[in-house]
């Protein structure tokens, strides 16, 4: 197997995708099985064309930790069913009411509002399935696994708690604290939950894992400033959802607190911070920093 290192970012990001969607293809009910439309549903959403941004943060992590890691992909699967869960829930009617996602009709318009919401649920719970079924990890690492993505996913300073903090802050004032409190939560939790998870399946501990905490808040902290941004900048087409929602329903955003360009120099300072948390892992660090770059760089 070629190490990750060797492959160019490009061809290091396709072969990563192709074995997450393998995996999720694995661990992912087929259409035919009983009841298919719930299965139909999930997958639909599942393989609508994501970039999988969460799964290759835990690839890299691990591999960072371990070398290159056969079976983290299983792990990875878990974090992207729940990212899933969650998009298929903001774009309800009841929440964002969203028609496009991913360039494609949203679940609910395709399977109606009562089996979005299933398929979330469904895509919520096989996680922690994965997570408890994963293949050669010890009982004490799977449990640490299912509390460190429960914890990223919850109420606690954790997505749920910014999806609240985001559906009450409508219409407010754009103000800093808020704005912080919104996407640490609703974005960057699970996005530095995803390169830990990577580290612990992996086997890191103390400064390592401490180190790739710090790139995970960096990063996470970056990718949603661009998200905003690019809610404003770019068409729905190159998005694949509908842009310009956020200032539509008055949503609390980077732009709308600071401006474009202090959004610009934000999301550069959280790139250059989460590649100064690498220090501690030296070379091994370096697939970690080409995604920070990529995440602050995308243009979608």
């Amino acid at each position: 197997m070629i190490p990750p290192t060797v492959l160019g970012l490009s061809d290091y990001l396709a072969a990563r995708q192709k074995r997450i969607d393998e995996a999720l293809d694995r661990w992912t009910p087929p259409e035919s099985a009983s009841p298919p439309t719930i299965h139909r549903a999930m997958r639909y959403s599942l393989f609508a064309g994501g970039k999988r941004i969460r799964p290759l943060l835990a690839m890299a992590a691990a591999e960072a930790v371990a070398g290159d890691c056969a079976g983290v992909e299983d792990l990875a699967c878990a974090l992207e069913m729940v990212h899933t869960y969650s998009l298929i829930h903001d774009d309800l009617p009841a929440l964002d009411n969203d028609d496009l996602r991913r360039g494609r009709p949203t679940c609910h318009k395709v399977f109606g509002e009562a089996m979005a919401i299933l398929a979330g649920d469904a895509l919520l719970t096989r996680a922690f399935q994965v997570l408890a079924q994963l293949p050669g990890v010890d009982g004490e690492r799977k449990a640490w696994l299912v509390e460190e993505l429960a914890a990223a996913s919850g109420t606690a300073g954790g997505m749920i708690a910014g999806q609240v903090n985001d559906l009450e802050g409508e219409g407010r004032p754009p103000e800093a604290q808020l704005l912080e409190s919104i996407h640490r939560a609703k974005t960057g939790a699970l996005l530095k939950a995803s390169v830990r998870m990577g580290a612990i399946w992996a086997g890191a501990g103390g400064r390592t894992l401490e180190a790739l905490s710090s790139y995970g808040e960096h990063a996470g902290l970056a990718f949603q400033i661009v998200d905003d941004l690019l809610d404003v900048e770019q068409s729905s087409e190159a998005l694949g959802k509908t842009a310009g929602k956020d200032l539509a329903q008055g949503k609390i955003t980077f732009p709308a607190v600071y401006g474009l360009e202090r959004s610009r120099e934000m999301a550069e300072l959280e790139r250059r911070r989460a590649h100064e948390a690498l220090f501690e892992l030296g070379e091994r660090g370096a697939r970690l920093k080409q995604l920070a770059d990529r995440i602050v760089r995308r243009s979608r």
